[in-house]
């Protein structure tokens, strides 16, 4: 999943990017919508995560990590989660398919006081089914019910169109540009370019 960065700088509308934010927070370990299941992540999970769309060039293209060449590191990610959704971090749920039950994707939302920030991947030969819009809803629509969540929001790189359009799609509105905001090692070593996307909640 993409990471974040600790910096004071402030994006437009209702996102800041900071790490290291504990709150009191509690997410569900489940999450239900018509197609998908999002469960929060387990140890069990790492060779479906690999196998499906860790070692993917093309899934990581515009992620903040470079294709994982073992398991391993897959391991080490999945206990950092763990520990993470125990501080009230942050809240990482794998994406399966109701029918299947194989696991599809990972969606993140990361705490940063009242607001939360997604990130996501999906396997590639899932590109193009809306699985991802539907995953941001989900978490969007269990947000709209936690009192202390006023804001949801993500980044897209600015050549990254099918990411733009997800958080469209599932009600997050464009609010500017960021010079300069993430890198994605997969394209260049330099920071690029991203629309932020947000949506306020009550």
């Amino acid at each position: 999943m993409p990471a974040t960065g600790r910096v004071e700088i402030e994006a437009p509308a209702c996102g800041v990017r900071s790490r290291g934010y504990r709150s009191g927070m509690q997410a569900p370990s489940s999450l239900a919508s018509r197609r998908i299941e999002l469960s929060r992540v387990r140890e069990c999970d790492a060779s479906d995560i690999f196998d499906g769309y860790a070692q993917d060039a093309e899934v990581t293209r515009y992620l903040s990590w470079t294709p994982r060449t073992d398991i391993s590191q897959v391991d080490d990610f999945i206990a950092d989660r763990l520990l993470r959704w125990e501080n009230g971090e942050s809240f990482a749920w794998v994406i399966r398919l109701n029918d299947s039950r194989d696991l599809i994707g990972m969606i993140e939302a990361r705490v940063d006081s009242h607001r939360l920030e997604l990130g996501y991947a999906i396997a590639h030969r899932f590109w193009g089914m809306g699985f991802a819009t539907e995953a941001v809803r989900a978490v969007v629509e269990w947000s709209a019910h936690e009192p202390a969540v006023k804001c949801v929001w993500g980044y897209a790189d600015v050549d990254n169109v099918a990411s733009s359009r997800v958080l469209e799609k599932a009600g997050l509105s464009q609010a500017g540009l960021l010079e300069g905001w993430a890198t994605h090692p997969n394209i260049a070593p330099t920071p690029r370019d991203c629309y932020i996307y947000s949506i306020r909640l009550a």
